[in-house]
């Protein structure tokens, strides 16, 4: 058994598909295929059900996967701790990213990154499923840490770094007739169709809690998958939002009213208890940009 075998068997069960597992390790599939069955030889167990049409788990390889990454995470923290200064860190961060907020400028923050640990390999990924998706990704080990709008009563067994704070606004047209009010209760929205993002989105899931809270209901005419991109079905007049401050750019064609009671959307990282030294790199400089500011 060597380290190789276990990055196969990691990216195969996580892929659950070997064409994708190999090109994600930048391997030859038929290397990955024989890595994986020198290590069900050496186990002396399968590790996978193959077929034609699917490649599953078996239970011998649903109780080995955790280990293995927690193998995997510890060789790195080996190889780590030799290291003379922090730029030698080395091992894998697999990231869970939103794509839409220009407030976090993710391309400059992980820039920064790389040019400080040019030995980690970085690997970033967005969820079709949002922030619920995310924290089943991290839970899984699917992925190492992950940007997080979800509250923190949903977040119980994770560590969690809290990045910023931003109320919830009201999002109409201009022309519409709470426009230029100073202040909006959420009763008075139900009453429109609603643009927002799909369910499992950490924004949906805490507007749709407050509304419950309240015996409330609506209607929502569009879904849309970037938080960043809402506004602009707004302007174009599919009906009303209700976003955090922070994912609105204001435009002459909608504008923003703050709501009565507030309502308030956290935006945080997430990762396993025990982080490994890139996770721990990258949780450092999240605190330098942000918590860091907030303080400032």
């Amino acid at each position: 058994m060597d380290t190789r075998q276990l990055e196969y068997f990691v990216a195969v069960a996580e892929e659950l598909n070997f064409t994708r597992a190999a090109a994600r390790l930048f391997a030859v599939q038929s290397t990955v295929s024989a890595g994986i069955r020198s290590l069900e030889h050496d186990l002396g167990t399968p590790l996978f059900e193959r077929s034609t049409k699917r490649v599953a788990l078996t239970s011998a390889g649903s109780r080995a996967l955790p280990e293995a990454r927690s193998a995997i995470e510890a060789i790195d923290r080996v190889r780590s701790a030799a290291a003379e200064n922090s730029r030698d860190i080395r091992g894998r961060l697999r990231v869970g990213i939103f794509t839409s907020l220009d407030y976090l400028d993710l391309p400059g923050l992980f820039g920064e990154f790389h040019e400080r640990y040019p030995l980690v390999d970085l690997q970033l990924t967005a969820s079709a499923s949002g922030s619920t998706g995310f924290t089943d990704d991290v839970r899984r080990g699917r992925v190492d840490l992950a940007f997080m709008g979800l509250a923190a009563q949903d977040l119980a067994g994770f560590q969690v770094l809290e990045l910023t704070r931003s109320d919830f606004v009201a999002i109409v047209p201009s022309s519409h007739p709470l426009a230029g009010r100073a202040q909006v209760d959420l009763a008075e929205l139900t009453t429109e169709t609603w643009v927002d993002t799909p369910a499992g989105f950490g924004n949906r899931v805490i507007i749709d809690r407050a509304l419950a809270e309240r015996g409330l209901s609506r209607t929502i005419g569009a879904q849309v998958s970037e938080l960043g991109a809402v506004a602009q079905f707004v302007a174009a007049g599919l009906g009303i939002a209700v976003i955090p401050i922070v994912a609105y750019s204001p435009t002459p064609a909608t504008s923003a009213v703050t709501l009565e009671p507030p309502v308030t959307w956290s935006l945080s990282a997430i990762t396993r208890p025990g982080a490994s030294p890139a996770i721990a790199a990258l949780l450092d400089l999240l605190a330098e940009r942000f918590v860091g500011a907030r303080r400032a």
